[in-house]
């Protein structure tokens, strides 16, 4: 969306009242309704929604009545509120053209009252160019839900902090003058994109100087994570200034090591690529600087010391958390432990063979432990049985033989044989639950009462008048 701030010359102040109205119904709502938008502005008369009609002929607002009439503040809406702040503010009093387009961010030139111009930075996260934001950044945190107007607010504020930390420890970075909202104001850099440059009167220096940059950074215990041609200026003195901080990360970051050896790849490649710069140094000096570079001759993150400052703790910079600290200290350990087992291979699978005949060995018990007390279960069963034979509540197995024997041709005696012999049984059954503590659940017949079902009247009738 093209920023036209001729706009802001018709704007009143009931217009950014209501704006400014959007903007606090939207801490908790996606869509703010248009009755708690009038609240909020408190215009007299009811002029919330001529105003609402107004902001939406300018696209400064946009209506969605899908699931309820409500408004959401657009991306040109929350830059004339940034913008109307900063001149409230007196940091600048006119803006001019855009000088830079960005995957997450729009550069403006602005004025001061002096005439001194600056550059205005205007992020905006959520265009199709970066809306992975989720992975690739760590402004959410602990969030699940989020707007993109919110998070390009983390970012100004982040990169803001980042410039004006790094301005202090002499890095060759734009001045950082203000920030509101989504939009940072720094000086403007007079220089051109290094993917600009198609010739440098000393390639050579310049590269080492953009090394040592990278170098002196992860000193100070932050990585770049985005060093390249697009984000390093260079004027038409060779002087390099670098730009753009919001991905910046800390040295004691998990991915630490991949995001440096990242950026120095990438210097290593663009000037071998555009000024035909070979880097293969001789074997005597690949022997004398062997603790501080790698085989190639390019610098080592492990052969860095964190010795410059600790920025990245006074910053509070993606990954130095205690939880990351100890999530990494855990794979260390487990590491440690790994190499520890391969060396002690032999002795290692010795304990193994000892544990595994000690398991073994209780197994055997636990079996027979396990015979045992089956056998002390049948033992018990049986003498409930025989005690409920003799209590005559189950005829014993001699009454069926002489039964059996003197009525063979009788079927009402057979009838009771089964009849007698699946008391027994389940006497038996009775006896062994009751041996092994666990007496099978007698049912009822209201069990579907226990289960939500609707219960009968008379169960109704007992309930209220205590039971019969």
């Amino acid at each position: 969306m093209k920023l036209d701030v001729e706009v802001l010359r018709y704007l009143s102040k009931d217009d950014f009242r209501v704006l400014t109205a959007v903007e606090m119904g939207m801490r908790n709502h996606e869509i703010v309704p248009a009755e708690l938008i009038s609240r909020i502005a408190s215009l007299k008369h009811g002029g919330t929604y001529k105003v609402l009609k107004n902001l939406l002929k300018h696209k400064l607002v946009h209506h969605d009545s899908s699931k309820y009439d409500g408004f959401r503040l657009t991306y040109l809406g929350y830059d004339f509120l940034a913008i109307r702040t900063l001149v409230n503010r007196g940091v600048i009093v006119s803006v001019g053209r855009q000088i830079g387009v960005g995957k997450e961010s729009d550069i403006f030139e602005v004025a001061t009252e002096d005439g001194t111009v600056l550059a205005m930075k205007l992020h905006r996260l959520g265009r199709t160019s970066f809306r992975a934001v989720k992975s690739k950044r760590d402004y959410l945190r602990h969030r699940s839900s989020f707007s993109w107007l919110y998070l390009s607010r983390l970012a100004a504020l982040k990169e803001f902090a980042f410039m004006k930390a790094l301005e202090d420890h002499g890095f060759p970075v734009p001045k950082a003058v203000d920030c509101n909202r989504h939009c940072v104001i720094m000086s403007l850099v007079q220089g051109y994109s290094l993917v600009q440059v198609r010739q440098l009167q000393n390639p050579e220096v310049v590269f080492e100087t953009v090394l040592g940059l990278i170098v002196r950074l992860a000193e100070h215990g932050l990585i770049h994570c985005d060093f390249n041609e697009f984000n390093i200026m260079i004027d038409d003195d060779e002087k390099v200034t670098m730009i753009d901080f919001p991905q910046m990360v800390s040295v004691s970051h998990r991915n630490a090591q991949m995001f440096f050896d990242r950026d120095v790849g990438c210097i290593y490649k663009f000037f071998a690529k555009r000024y035909n710069l070979s880097f293969q140094d001789d074997a005597d000096d690949n022997n004398s600087a062997q603790a501080e570079t790698d085989e190639a001759g390019r610098p080592s993150f492990s052969s860095i010391s964190k010795s410059s400052g600790f920025l990245d703790k006074e910053l509070a910079a993606s990954g130095f958390t205690r939880k990351d600290q100890d999530d990494m200290e855990k794979v260390w350990f487990i590491e440690g432990d790994a190499d520890s087992e391969e060396d002690e291979g032999e002795e290692h699978v010795s304990e193994t063979n000892e544990t595994n005949i000690t398991n073994l060995d209780s197994l055997q018990i636990e079996d027979q432990e396990e015979q045992t007390n089956e056998e002390e279960v049948k033992v018990v069963a049986n003498q409930l049985s025989e005690k409920a034979q003799s209590d005559g509540l189950v005829a014993k197995d001699d009454d069926y033989e002489e039964d059996e024997d003197e009525d063979e041709d009788d079927e009402n005696a057979t009838e009771s044989d089964a009849e007698l012999t699946k008391r027994l049984n389940k006497h038996k059954k009775r006896a062994i639950a009751a041996a092994r503590g666990r007496q099978s659940r007698i049912s009822s017949r209201n069990l579907y009462k226990d289960k939500g079902g609707r219960s009968s009247q008379s169960s109704k009738v007992q309930k209220n008048f205590g039971g019969w």
